[in-house]
């Protein structure tokens, strides 16, 4: 069966004026338009193609990326907007994404750059937008274990953190205090599960789980050590948390783990007055 608004593995079944003709193992064709055959195709050639519906409501297929399939989410700029809604910037040369008035949190105009989720609509099988984030979130609860790689699109800044869309499925949360720079909004980044919470939602850190946070940091206070004169920094584990997160963006917690690893590890000395580096 074809996946109308994801990428499919067909193969050709028939050579026209106008393009290919492709199909899936039942048989079910799609056309590929000449304007996307570079190369001669042969029947039984499989090409990799992504499938949507055009004005007239028919499938074709396409070699052109998209900027987000069925399933996902994505920031998508406003190309224009008529009495049907708005309309997007796909990625696809003659074919936007509409995102109807129902579908959109607040009036939506030309320019606008807007954080959407890309569906399939059951009544028309065409593929839409929805700007109603939250009802695509957390719908089921999430099956991961401590340390669990995912993918995380940054959306939102708050007191607490950067919200964030954990693959395309659930709510996530990186916390500001366990960061040691800012997050850019509306990148999609790799990150690792540190608890899902009661409520299905998930709490991300961006190194491999605690030990991977923690080796981070040694990093940094060994190559901060080195920058100092006499390799020494006048701050030790009885510093305040605040002149701690000053000084290396991290939690006092974190820290003292940090150094009382460097420092079994013979790589500091810890002094009354601070840590140096071992000779």
């Amino acid at each position: 069966m074809l996946k109308i608004g994801k990428y499919n593995s067909l193969q050709v079944s028939r050579n026209v004026d106008f393009g290919a003709y492709l199909a899936d193992r039942d048989g079910n064709e799609v056309l590929l338009p000449a304007r996307y055959i570079t190369v001669p195709l042969q029947p039984g050639n499989e090409l990799e193609v992504f499938v949507y519906k055009d004005s007239e409501d028919r499938p074709v297929a396409t070699t052109e990326h998209p900027f987000a399939e069925v399933g996902e989410f994505a920031y998508l700029q406003v190309t224009q907007v008529n009495n049907t809604g708005a309309f997007l910037d796909w990625g696809l040369v003659g074919k936007e994404l509409l995102v109807p008035y129902s579908e959109q949190k607040m009036k939506l105009s030309r320019g606008m750059v807007v954080l959407v989720y890309v569906y399939l609509d059951n009544a028309t099988q065409r593929v839409v937008a929805s700007a109603k984030i939250e009802k695509f979130l957390g719908n089921r609860y999430p099956d991961y274990k401590l340390g669990d790689k995912v993918e995380a699109l940054v959306y939102k800044h708050t007191e607490l953190g950067y919200k964030a869309i954990v693959d395309n499925l659930f709510h996530g949360m990186v916390y500001e205090n366990e960061l040691y720079k800012p997050l850019e909004i509306g990148k999609t980044i790799p990150a690792y599960v540190k608890q899902v919470r009661e409520d299905g939602k998930i709490d991300l850190v961006l190194s491999g789980g605690n030990d991977g946070r923690v080796d981070a940091l040694m990093e940094r206070i060994l190559d901060r050590l080195k920058d100092q004169p006499g390799c020494f920094l006048p701050i030790s584990d009885s510093a305040s948390p605040e002149t701690i997160r000053a000084t290396f963006q991290c939690s006092k917690k974190d820290f003292k783990k940090a150094i009382g690893h460097l420092y079994r590890d013979r790589k500091i000395v810890i002094t009354d007055g601070g840590i140096r580096l071992a000779e």
